[in-house]
């Protein structure tokens, strides 16, 4: 317990300025941890900004090309969709043409509507079609005829995930190696699928997904290369278009945990996926950043150019191909950082590109380490350089470090293709320079107005604004020591002062101080100052009192029996007089604790005083006595330093400046009532009270406050009317 009071009393003894920079950074650290939306939008944005200054390259070869269902083939074919003999007759012209893979960015859900079947259903009231109805039917549809070309190529199919839906896209095409934790628990998950007809999906080679999942922000940055769909998982389409180019079966992932080495215990996710030798690094998701290259028009061949006869099969002999739909009307476009509205088929293109240079943006797992590191370390850096060299050198280091942070990330970007933040860690730096230098001037016009507060009164004025100007001037002595503070204040003064006037107020103040200040002396204690309404003393200086708690407290006790007999003359003369009479109340607060005493002031002049963190505490004793409806409230170290008065703890409160709750008690009487039969039963039954009421049990409360009374203890009423009050608050 004194070790953790040790540890509680260093932290208060730190300067105010070290505690809101230390506070700034752990917030700083916390709100990065937490990473809300708005954080997660400028590191996203910064990145952004990394792509449209480096994008990748694009091979000048284009080994990957996109067949475009543009609006040109659109007007040579027809509207979409096509006849599906149209669709085969397309495919069959690319692998002609030596295409290594086709992949599809198309779904085909629905049998064609120009199938034998449709057209004999909408022709079968007519009479001349009777007699050749069954004869159209046997005829083989266009899908057929679709499944049968996609089977003589090596072809993918896409399907799109999907939570509205049921039902798997397929048979599964490719096989999985995984090392680690399973990574269907982390991939993007959806209970069914949009697919493609059985007999299509039955012939092709390859089945990938299509779906992409854009940031809040609506623009797409990366790409899952795994999803799951309901209990089983699949590869994005790029993935098992590459999968196919490479002419493998087996896509290799690994997981968390799957080096052998725990994180921790920590789940934290897929860490790479493997294609032959091509490595793809991925976020815990299985999400592959996206690297994008400028849109290039020699990536991209109308549809109808493949269809007509002159077409040159140069321009996707030995390529990866993409058939899929970039007309505006068909509603296929993604936002991009690049562009904000690109055809999805051209990000799949770009992908499968881009996984086949290697060319990677990746977010290394140490990246949000680094950054934290960085913030702290550079926080600190400028927080005590605002303390030694002034706020010119903090600022120049604080813009060096920003701008070598931002230098730093893009290089790191460009060279190597890593993605770190420079936003956050940089706008969190000049958080901490600004709360710093605006905390040294605040703390520059307090002491401006200390000192302006202390001399005021037996100064001149030219001669404050001196000390003002320069407060090494002042040569001030004092210890420390273990001081008993007393607050006092009256309550309702300004009602009391009402209708006297100045000569009359004046002497109502000292009638009622005379009996209060002799209560103070008569328990060898020593008057500070008086504050208006208010007076505050203090034991155990300057002469050494070594039962210094038990003086206060008791000073205490006997300023409420002086006021009794005022209210008791004041009354009296009232009623002589015929005027109505209020009770003069007064609230006191009383604490123990380490304070600096001394003369403080000049050499020429001076006033002895205390200062330090108990007398504030003190002060707010006194203020909570009107909370909680007693007369006087005591501290812990005060209470704890005297157990002969009749004490009872009425809450845990957290003192100003502090950082854990304290308890506090009432003090109702002396040792008489202490050992009176009537408060040692008394004791417990409050202690149910107030832990009833902590814990909000109401029924419990009311149940221990009727016990409390049922007492009778007259002393602890005004302390019960409180409590009664609070029960009430609570159930309203």
């Amino acid at each position: 317990m004194d070790r953790q009071e040790g540890a509680w009393n260093w932290l208060g003894a730190l300067p105010l300025h070290t505690l809101i920079i230390g506070g700034l950074l752990a917030l700083t650290v916390a709100l990065r941890i937490a990473d809300p939306e708005p954080i997660a939008r400028l590191r996203l944005a910064a990145f952004d900004t990394f792509l449209q200054l480096a994008p990748r390259t694009a091979d000048p070869e284009f080994p990957v090309k996109i067949v475009a269902v543009d609006e040109t083939s659109l007007k040579a074919v027809g509207q979409w969709p096509w006849p599906r003999n149209v669709i085969a007759r397309l495919i069959e012209r690319l692998n002609e043409a030596g295409a290594s893979v086709i992949a599809m960015d198309i779904v085909l859900p629905e049998a064609d509507r120009l199938s034998p079947s449709q057209f004999s259903e909408a022709y079968s009231d007519h009479p001349a079609f009777a007699n050749i109805a069954a004869r159209v039917e046997e005829l083989p549809t266009l899908d057929t005829r679709l499944a049968a070309e996609l089977g003589r190529v090596p072809s993918v199919l896409a399907f799109a995930g999907e939570n509205n839906s049921d039902g798997l896209p397929g048979t599964l095409k490719a096989s999985f190696a995984t090392a680690g934790d399973p990574p269907g628990q982390f991939a993007p998950s959806f209970t069914g699928s949009v697919s493609n007809l059985p007999i299509l999906t039955i012939e092709a080679r390859g089945l990938g997904a299509a779906n992409w999942i854009p940031e809040r922000d609506q623009i797409v940055r990366r790409v899952p290369l795994l999803i799951r769909v309901g209990e089983s998982l699949y590869p994005s389409l790029a993935l098992e278009t590459l999968r196919i180019t490479l002419e493998t079966s087996t896509i290799f992932i690994k997981s968390s945990g799957g080096s052998g080495i725990s994180a921790f215990g920590q789940q934290t996710g897929i860490e790479l996926i493997r294609v032959g030798r091509d490595v793809m690094p991925t976020n815990g998701r299985g999400e592959l950043w996206l690297k994008f290259a400028k849109s290039d028009p020699r990536r991209t061949i109308s549809a109808s150019a493949v269809l007509s006869e002159d077409f040159d099969h140069s321009l996707v002999e030995g390529k990866s191909v993409f058939i899929g739909a970039t007309a505006i009307g068909l509603h296929d476009l993604q936002a991009t950082p690049l562009d904000p509205s690109v055809p999805g088929v051209e990000m799949h293109a770009q992908a499968l590109e881009q996984m086949l240079s290697g060319d990677h943006a990746v977010r290394p797992a140490y990246a949000v380490g680094l950054e934290l590191s960085f913030l702290l370390i550079g926080g600190a850096l400028v927080a005590w350089l605002l303390g030694r060299s002034g706020p010119v050198t903090a600022a120049a280091l604080g813009l060096t470090a920003i701008g070598a942070v931002v230098v730093g990330a893009f290089m790191a970007y460009r060279s190597q293709g890593l993605l770190f933040d420079p936003v956050y860690p940089s706008l969190a730096l000049a958080a901490v320079y600004s709360a710093g230098s605006l905390t040294n001037f605040v703390r520059a016009e307090q002491e401006r107005q200390r000192i302006r507060t202390a001399f005021n009164s037996y100064l001149a004025p030219e001669l404050v604004e001196d000390l003002v100007a320069h407060p090494d001037k002042l040569k001030l002595g004092g210890e420390n020591r273990e001081v008993t503070l007393l607050f006092a204040d009256v309550r309702r003064f300004s009602a009391l002062a009402e209708g006297r006037d100045a000569e009359s107020l004046v002497a109502f103040v000292n009638r009622l101080f005379t009996p209060l200040s002799e209560a103070i002396l008569a328990e060898r204690g020593t008057i500070d100052k008086y504050m208006g309404d208010a007076v505050m003393a203090f034991w155990n200086a300057p002469l050494a009192d070594a039962e210094h708690a038990e003086h206060g407290c008791r000073a205490a006790l006997r300023m409420l029996r002086e006021l009794d007999g005022l209210n008791s003359e004041l009354a009296r003369e009232a009623k002589e007089a015929g005027i109505p009479f209020e009770p003069i109340r007064i609230g006191i607060g009383l604490n123990t604790g380490l304070c600096c005493v001394g003369n403080v002031g000049s050499p020429e002049r001076f006033d002895y005083s205390v200062l330090g963190d108990v007398v504030n505490v003190a002060s707010r004793l006194e203020q909570l006595t009107k909370t909680y409806g007693v007369n006087i409230i005591v501290g812990a170290p005060t209470a704890k330093s005297v157990s002969e008065l009749a004490f009872l703890e009425i809450d845990r409160v957290v003192p100003r400046g502090k950082a854990r709750a304290e308890a506090i008690y009432a003090l109702l009487g002396d040792e008489t009532l202490a050992q009176d039969p009537q408060f040692r039963l008394l004791s417990p039954l409050f202690d149910r009270l107030r832990q009833a009421l902590a814990r909000r049990d109401l029924q419990a409360a009311r149940v221990a406050l009727a016990a409390c009374r049922d007492v009778g203890v007259s002393a602890a009423e005004p302390l019960l009317s409180g409590m009664s009050q609070q029960l009430h608050k609570k159930v309203g």
